[in-house]
């Protein structure tokens, strides 16, 4: 009988649990594996909608999310919970996503036992080690220590070997088409109470990044609120992030406009059921600037930099900055320049084709193998 090796796939939020989804049911799927669902509990509730909606449960449970929680609280109660988890299941192989702390946290657990790391999305970078803040940092310890380097693009190939990274490196796409592809085929639409869609043509909207906690995010808002006044046919659809310091300011400067909407936290089929529905993209999301082109939905990115500037280079995104001019004026590009959009809108999205995760289940066996 062949051997059985046992992995350990780490899920700490809910972009996590999107982008790893399709790579557990690949590796649940084959007899080469015993796949065990590691969650650390740093977003809950939005993990579990994720989970339920692709069908997938969880072997283990951290629990770790408290209240105005920080980075220090996250690490250290991830390490120590994974620290036994790791010590009791004997895994084969840790597979860890992103640039989270939670993806962190779980390759610095898994180095401390010995267990190999493959590291899913590796190689995004800015090269500004403050910005994104933590995730730059993230990203750039997880490199060094994994074994797998699962990389979407070509550029985060290089990226990876001017980094001078030991592990093996795997040009994959982004698990995230993969996902992004199963929900919409399905998904049709996203209900907004008193929003009729057909009547506008309507922005999605979305913010949550500590970079821009504060004034970045008040001139974000004011940003919109000069969109919405310029052209009177659109309409803002903003999903609110539940952390306070993201939500408190928006529901002030933007509450009591008729044609914003203010919503609770989509779940990601209706998330994707907004996009396809929408006119464009204005975000400060890494995973919408890789997952709206793939629908046909141009994006423009609220950030002073981004770690994935392939959408810039292929024409599919825009980087605008936070200043509200500066918003305003790549909006009214996009809104008065059907042209313009056009090509945007059918420009090829470099991340991708759907197949990621079975190129990421092959190259685990070719490694694991004797």
């Amino acid at each position: 009988m062949s051997k059985v090796w046992r992995i350990g796939i780490i899920v700490g939020t809910r972009p996590e649990a999107i982008k790893l989804a399709p790579a557990i049911a690949q590796f649940r799927a084959a007899p080469e594996f015993e796949t065990e669902v590691i969650l650390t509990g740093q977003h809950q509730e939005m993990v579990a909608q994720v989970m339920e909606l692709f069908g997938l449960t969880a072997d283990h449970n951290l629990q770790i999310m408290q209240p105005k929680q920080t980075l220090t609280d996250i690490t250290c109660r991830s390490l120590q919970g994974l620290e036994a988890l790791f010590v009791e299941l004997g895994l084969d192989l840790v597979i860890v996503q992103g640039d989270t702390t939670t993806a962190f946290s779980a390759t610095l657990a898994a180095f401390y036992q010995k267990i190999p790391v493959a590291h899913v999305e590796a190689g995004l970078r800015t090269d500004q080690l403050w910005n994104p803040y933590p995730e730059e940092a993230n990203r750039r310890l997880i490199s060094q220590l994994a074994h797998l380097h699962f990389a979407p693009t070509e550029l985060a190939v290089e990226n990876l070997q001017r980094s001078g990274v030991v592990g093996e490196i795997h040009q994959t796409g982004n698990t995230v088409i993969d996902a992004l592809l199963k929900v919409a085929e399905s998904q049709s639409g996203c209900e907004i109470g008193g929003l009729d869609w057909s009547k506008y043509r309507v922005l999605l909207a979305t913010v949550h990044r500590r970079e821009n906690w504060g004034s970045p995010l008040e001139a974000i808002a004011e940003g919109f609120l000069q969109i919405l006044a310029k052209f009177p046919d659109t309409a803002l659809v903003l999903p609110l992030h539940r952390n306070p310091t993201v939500r408190e300011p928006l529901q002030r400067i933007l509450g009591n406009h008729d044609r914003i909407f203010l919503t609770e936290p989509l779940d990601y089929a209706q998330l994707v059921g907004a996009i396809a529905a929408c006119h464009f993209v204005l975000t400060d999301s890494g995973g919408l600037q890789e997952e709206a082109p793939s629908l046909g939905k141009p994006v423009l990115v609220l950030r002073e930099t981004t770690e994935r500037p392939e959408a810039i280079a292929a024409g599919t995104a825009r980087l605008v900055g936070t200043e509200s001019h500066s918003i305003l004026n790549a909006a009214s590009e996009l809104l008065s320049q059907p042209n313009l959009y056009q090509r945007i809108a059918t420009a090829i999205n470099p991340f991708g084709d759907g197949h990621a995760s079975e190129r990421i289940l092959e190259q685990v066996i070719r490694f694991l193998k004797p």
